[in-house]
């Protein structure tokens, strides 16, 4: 069994998300589960931050709301994090709406060299080759755990230890990039960043 708190934070939705959380899950059934409502869209860095700064875990996990876990998912990828002392943070195997492997659950860093590849086609003319294809890692094989550079921040594990050493989501970014900023200060304080395909 796994001990762990949730946080949802709310950036100021207007679907009623926030009372039906609250019906749904009472909070005296249900005490490891923390609502943030923000009365306005402090962007996804800012908002996962404020849950860094109350939560309590040594693991972290950003989520997305969109995303469904298997049963297994979190368990193996809690396993494989204990394995690796010098994991930054990890990504899983992510699969699309019909079930296809999303490109997104592996990326190399985007230097310009890379994103030129991605921009120009080069990277879908030859998404296998290590040299034009760096932006998705599609050489890796996607059933096997490998080290990669970027983690999407659909499914970001990582330890409250790498935070407190690099610091939590850069706040001026408001919503994509964050993901990449961060995974390059945990390359740059000598972490490893992996894929897990669970």
């Amino acid at each position: 069994k796994i001990r762990m708190e949730v946080f949802v934070i709310d950036n100021a939705s207007s679907d009623d998300s926030v009372d039906y959380i609250h019906h749904k899950f009472p909070r005296k059934l249900y005490p490891q589960l923390h609502v943030i409502s923000n009365n306005r869209n402090v962007g996804f860095g800012r908002a996962n931050n404020q849950a860094i700064a109350k939560s309590k875990g040594e693991y972290i996990l950003f989520l997305n709301p969109d995303t469904i876990l298997t049963e297994k998912t979190l368990k193996e990828s809690l396993d494989f994090a204990k394995k690796h002392p010098d994991l930054g943070g990890m990504g899983t195997m992510m699969l699309k709406d019909g079930g296809a492997f999303a490109f997104e659950s592996r990326r190399g860093l985007p230097t310009p060299w890379v994103s030129f590849c991605k921009m120009s086609g080069l990277s879908t003319l030859l998404p296998k080759s290590r040299t034009f294809g760096k932006y998705y890692m599609r050489y890796l094989d996607e059933f096997k755990p490998s080290e990669i550079e970027i983690i999407s921040g659909a499914y970001f594990l990582t330890r409250r230890s790498v935070i407190n050493q690099v610091g939590g989501f850069d706040e001026d970014f408001f919503m994509y990039g964050e993901d990449i900023d961060l995974s390059y200060r945990m390359i740059l304080a000598g972490y490893k960043n992996y894929y897990y395909p669970s």
